[in-house]
């Protein structure tokens, strides 16, 4: 197969994409939250999807309904974007496959953001959306989840929840998440050269706004330094190509350590948050599908 072929594949135009959508020179903090809401734009939801803007608690959501879903199946998902960046519109095309690919409810929580509202807001934000959404389905037909930041977020949600004495749901889905804010794991420097998205250098800004003076290694803010006992089963995500690598087998082998059945993919040539870019990239469709599988065994089990 000839070099220009190769240069083909999906994951190659996807980078390419990020590089042409990366802005040149220092970009304030709005600018960067604008070029999240883009999102919206270059992967349109569906008219066939039904979303809707509701109220948890004190946040709004959207509730995100394919075709295929049932009310009473609901997935409660947190966005990435280092807790300053990112929405429940910018993740809408995420939460669409994903309902569509477990034929359940999405809910995607507009939780408080960073610099404004630093830590613990997002976390009781959260958090009080999950104990609504416990009022209105099973815990057995629950699950959480959340891509980067939001997959920490999700792991904070069931320790404050499990610290509450409130139900564990079915399960919990993790994409390449954000677990240790330490940036301690040795993929910060042996990924460095192939993660088009996430730098340790870039990470410290969003740390900073996120935790001010709060020690990096607060559970509630790095869950891989937290106990995990009595933890839902995980199902985790992973690049091949991203910094997070490392601290995302760490949360896998510090969970399994205390028991918690843990199902911890690692994708190939993948970069973080593939998943984002389903609908150009095969790999992401895929990765979706299979979170959607992996919760409808969950929910009969």
């Amino acid at each position: 197969m000839s070099t220009e072929l190769q240069a083909e594949k999906p994951i190659d135009k996807v980078r390419e994409m990020l590089k042409n959508l990366t802005p040149a020179g220092e970009q304030s903090l709005a600018s960067h939250r604008a070029l999240w809401e883009q999102n919206a734009d270059t992967f349109p939801t569906s008219s066939a999807v039904r979303v809707e803007k509701v109220k948890l608690d004190d946040c709004f959501a959207e509730r995100v309904q394919a075709k295929n879903a049932t009310t009473n199946r609901v997935i409660l998902y947190f966005h990435g974007g280092g807790y300053a960046l990112g929405s429940a519109r910018s993740h809408r095309h995420l939460a669409a496959r994903l309902s569509e690919a477990s034929a359940a409810t999405v809910f995607t929580l507009d939780y408080r953001r960073a610099p404004e509202h630093p830590f613990p807001a997002a976390v009781e934000d959260a958090t009080a959306a999950y104990e609504v959404l416990l009022q209105q389905i099973r815990p057995e037909h629950f699950a959480v989840g959340g891509d980067s930041a939001g997959g920490a977020l999700t792991l904070a949600t069931l320790l404050s929840a499990r610290d509450k004495g409130l139900p564990m749901p079915a399960a919990a889905v993790l994409l390449s998440p954000f677990v240790d804010l330490t940036c301690s794991g040795d993929t910060h420097v042996t990924r460095a050269s192939v993660d088009p998205i996430v730098s340790r250098d870039v990470l410290q800004n969003f740390i900073s706004m996120y935790l001010g003076t709060t020690d990096r290694r607060n559970p509630m803010a790095s869950p891989v330094f937290a106990d995990l006992t009595g933890m839902p089963p995980l199902m985790i995500q992973v690049g091949d190509h991203e910094t997070l690598l490392a601290e995302a087998l760490l949360l896998a082998d510090q969970a399994r350590k205390v028991g918690v059945p843990v199902r911890c993919d690692v994708w190939p040539e993948m970069i973080h948050v593939w998943q984002l870019f389903w609908q150009i990239l095969p790999e992401g469709a895929q990765a979706v599908d299979q979170v959607g599988l992996y919760l409808k065994e969950r929910w009969q089990s």
